[in-house]
């Protein structure tokens, strides 16, 4: 699978503005993930991938504690995922994720940057079905075939498996997330894990050039204005000096 995952546009908190955006966006994300699986991170490996993730961001221990606050109690906001999908510029395949309380808004908002931006969005499994959609944790190491054994030990269904520079990354299907990550803490301990997440990873990049980029990145802009989405995933693979 290569370096693909990298692929993925990256939130850059340059500015305090941007600092709130990222931090609001964690502490929704933890809201929910804690709200669906339990606020105690032993017993709930995603809200502690996450937690983990937000404090590697410089995510402040008030925003998550104040996240498992509201999800340990009563009511509180009520967020769902949302997922769009479509077109961008260069006919790059996009996928949007998103936690609304109010998706007749967050579409018309989604909607509205894909057509500002000359994209077209598009219906349920457009073009997801062109993604693999992956679990993969990234960490150093240099044992591979250690860490295949482990993982083949306890089941996982392993999609891919990297040695680059003393650096091991693991590719699994989403639904073997909670296994996969599981099975490397009781193998090898506590991990530092540069990567551990689930991500939609296309399955052919689309290359595009010129005008193009110029739009499609006002159409990533835009998208990561919007306090609704989360995650952005897509299949452009832009020209070296702009990558």
């Amino acid at each position: 699978m290569g370096r693909a995952f990298q692929n993925r546009k990256e939130s850059m908190a340059k500015t305090a503005a941007a600092k709130t955006k990222v931090y609001s966006k964690y502490g929704r994300e933890i809201y929910v993930c804690a709200k669906a699986g339990g606020t105690d991170p032993n017993g709930n490996l995603a809200l502690r991938g996450l937690m983990e993730r937000a404090k590697k961001d410089q995510v402040p221990s008030h925003v998550i504690d104040k996240a498992l606050d509201k999800a340990s109690g009563a009511g509180g906001e009520d967020f769902s995922p949302a997922r769009y999908e479509g077109f961008g510029p260069g006919n790059v395949m996009v996928i949007v994720d998103c936690l609304t309380d109010n998706p007749n808004r967050t579409f018309g908002d989604v909607r509205g940057c894909f057509t500002k931006t000359k994209s077209k969005i598009g219906t349920p499994g457009s073009v997801s079905h062109m993604f693999d959609h992956c679990a993969i944790f990234s960490f150093a190491g240099s044992d591979e075939e250690a860490v295949l054994e482990a993982l083949m030990e306890a089941d996982v269904d392993v999609t891919d498996i990297e040695q680059e520079e003393a650096r091991i990354t693991v590719f699994a299907p989403h639904t073997d997330y909670a296994k996969a990550k599981q099975a490397l803490l009781d193998a090898f301990g506590e991990i530092d894990f540069e990567v551990d997440e689930i991500q939609f990873l296309p399955q052919t990049p689309t290359p595009i050039e010129g005008d193009d980029v110029v739009m499609f990145e006002k159409l990533l802009g835009m998208l990561e204005e919007l306090d609704d989405v989360q995650n952005v995933f897509h299949s452009a693979e832009l020209p070296e000096e702009t990558a």
